[in-house]
């Protein structure tokens, strides 16, 4: 069953690591050009490679989709990817910051990062989603979330490629509702302005 949408909030982080794009191609097609919320995304992609996934999910869907820059103000209706190589924050004014701080848990975008600088900047007009992946990286920041007062959504393990960050997210962060990716994908639908 579909949560009640919550009208309250003003921004989305989704943080995957293996089998990411898969999970997120069932999840931000999914959404139409009324979706309101700016959408800031972490994916491990390793430093040395040229990431293509915002070039990729620019083709699938109906929002206007970029890899993150330095300072740029956040856009609502608009998804966001993590540079390969950086971390990406946000910052208490709303705009991005992108770091080369050490990597967490050896990875730089770290989903961590991303989503404790989007606690601290929204409170609890913040929805935090932790998707499949093979380490702990978003555990601690979607708790991070919860204390400040958001909302957070892990994907069911039962249907990860990889159950490790969504069984951790789960220990750290029991409050977080637990849903398969097709329910994701229809409560990100529930939050369209009609």
């Amino acid at each position: 069953m579909t949560p009640p949408s919550d009208p309250n909030l003003q921004a989305i982080v989704i943080g995957a690591s293996a089998g990411a794009v898969e999970a997120l191609s069932i999840i931000l097609p999914a959404l139409s050009q009324k979706f309101p919320l700016p959408i800031m995304v972490v994916v491990h992609i390793p430093p040395d490679r040229t990431s293509i996934i915002a070039d990729l999910f620019r083709e699938k869907c109906n929002l206007p989709v970029a890899e993150a820059e330095d300072k740029e103000p956040i856009r609502p209706g608009t998804i966001y990817f993590a540079p390969p190589g950086y971390h990406l924050l946000v910052e208490m004014d709303r705009t991005l910051s992108l770091s080369n701080d050490e990597p967490v848990f050896f990875s730089r975008p770290s989903v961590d990062v991303l989503f404790e600088s989007a606690a601290d900047a929204y409170g609890p007009a913040l929805l935090a989603i932790v998707l499949t992946g093979a380490n702990q990286d978003g555990a601690y920041g979607v708790k991070s979330v919860a204390d400040a007062g958001g909302s957070a959504i892990i994907q069911s393990p039962a249907g990860a490629y990889a159950t490790a960050m969504p069984a951790a997210a789960i220990t750290a962060c029991p409050s977080a509702r637990v849903l398969a990716l097709a329910d994701i994908a229809l409560y990100l639908r529930s939050l369209e302005k009609v």
